[in-house]
């Protein structure tokens, strides 16, 4: 019997949020890499409303189309959606809490036997897996205060544990883990981002600039304050030849900053909402530059620069603001221009500069392209494996 690579999210995968860009990327990775891999995460209700599908819940199969579209998920991934029918996850109570469903019936009972190591960023799923005598990998990217169970971090069945920025592992270990058992690595990058979109991309510009602008700044990620946003759109104040164009957010942070351009009379913005993973990589290289702004303050510090690596892999320059998760990458000469964070005059002699120094190429920046083949997700993916023994790694599918 086929024991699995278990990836696990206590969420439900048709949101677009980088947590979960995240953990369907490093699913989609290790089934690159040949192991046999399962995503397993909430889905909401009964499909069909078939009660078998709640008493044999896990059913691994190929995803559907739309969530592959969304994450960019090929086809060597499996996934198992667990259903959760009202009342689980809808009344406050212990026995329906999505938590106690999965830690007492859908763990124990129907994904154990066919699991051989689970990776996830739930805490109570690393523990359930370890008292069942399953090897565990933990993803932990947020500062928090709680203090990890020592019985949990010594046990040898917990492999590693991984995080992102050197503010949060220094966290970690001051609230009971190990130093051996955990390490920072960088998130990574999704390899169909490699591929070159000519047409697509032209489309993008024909579509953005029109008539009246040149030039084309994006940006793609969260739509947050101190993402800088606000900041970004006071450049675009002050550039009006060129357009600015937004990608992501939900549509109540949309309408936000619609509404803050309009107060400010900025007409060169446009806000495009999510972009699903399959059509961003277009959008990216049609861009004359990429703007990667930041304001200052913890969040600059613990941040992980996961849209950096869909920058650089679309070719083209990126301005990005100085800010410690991205202070390793100013001496590799892959960013085009580097600005102070929440300064956005400089910010715009910043773009200003790029602009006049690094024309669009069509076939992208190949120093680019050469430098981030380094932080595929499939790279990370076997980064983190390296620390698990060998008894306890993943099994390879069979040819």
């Amino acid at each position: 019997m086929t024991k699995h690579y278990i990836f696990f999210t206590r969420h439900i995968l048709t949101q677009p949020q980088a947590h979960l860009v995240q953990v369907s990327n490093s699913a989609n990775a290790a089934a690159n890499l040949g192991y046999s891999t399962v995503l397993c995460f909430l889905q909401q209700g009964l499909p069909s409303l078939n009660p078998i599908n709640l008493i044999r819940p896990f059913h691994p199969r190929n995803p559907e189309a739309k969530l592959s579209q969304l994450y960019n998920l090929q086809e060597k991934l499996k996934v198992a959606p667990l259903p959760t029918p009202w009342p689980i996850g809808r009344i406050n109570s212990k026995w329906t809490n999505t938590s106690t469903v999965v830690c007492k019936y859908y763990f124990p009972i129907h994904i154990l036997p066919y699991t051989k190591i689970v990776h996830t960023r739930d805490w109570n799923f690393v523990k359930v897996a370890i008292k069942h005598g399953v090897p565990a990998i933990y993803e932990h990217h947020h500062q928090e205060q709680k203090q990890f169970e020592p019985e949990v971090v010594h046990n040898p069945l917990l492999q590693i544990a991984v995080t992102v920025a050197e503010p949060v592992r220094e966290s970690m270990i001051e609230h009971g883990m190990p130093p051996e058992k955990v390490i920072r690595l960088h998130n990574g990058f999704n390899q169909v981002f490699l591929v070159r979109h000519p047409e697509a991309a032209q489309e993008w510009r024909e579509k953005l600039l029109g008539e009246e602008r040149q030039y084309l700044i994006v940006y793609a990620g969260a739509l947050r304050k101190f993402k800088g946003i606000n900041l970004l759109i006071e450049v675009a104040k002050e550039m009006p030849q060129v357009q600015f164009a937004f990608a992501g957010g939900n549509e109540s942070e949309v309408q936000h900053y619609q509404q803050l351009a309009q107060d400010q009379q900025t007409q060169n913005v446009t806000f495009l909402g999510h972009i699903p993973q399959n059509q961003l990589a277009s959008l990216l290289q049609a861009a004359d530059i990429l703007a990667h702004p930041h304001r200052s303050g913890n969040a600059a510090a613990t941040t992980s620069p996961l849209k950096l690596f869909d920058y650089l892999a679309s070719g083209t320059p990126i301005v990005a603001t100085e800010i410690p998760s991205l202070m390793e990458f100013k001496s590799s000469n892959a960013i085009a221009g580097w600005c102070e964070p929440d300064n956005p005059t400089q910010l715009t002699q910043c773009i200003q500069q790029a602009l006049a120094n690094y024309p669009r190429k069509i076939e992208g920046y190949t120093d680019n392209l050469d430098f981030v083949r380094q932080f595929s997700w499939e790279n990370r993916i076997s980064k983190i494996l390296s620390y698990v023994e060998d008894s306890r790694l993943p099994q390879v599918m069979s040819t």
